[in-house]
């Protein structure tokens, strides 16, 4: 019967298993723009990227000029 030869500890076993969340239960819609998006994470919409309804980065004034 094979042994592991060191202890994987928590954080590392679960870094490994968070990776499995990803389902159709962890997507929000943006409050601003209606927008599907993954929960806890920056979003592009129309060149300007929106986190939790507001705008971090308004990446049209800058294609303007």
């Amino acid at each position: 019967m094979a042994h592991p030869k060191r202890k994987i500890s928590k954080t590392r076993r679960d870094k490994r298993r968070t990776h499995y969340k990803a389902t159709e239960a962890q997507i929000a819609t943006c409050p601003t723009t209606g927008e599907p998006h993954l929960y806890h994470r920056a979003h592009w919409f129309e060149d300007k990227l929106y986190y939790r309804g507001n705008v971090l980065i308004d990446n049209s004034a800058v294609e303007e000029a």
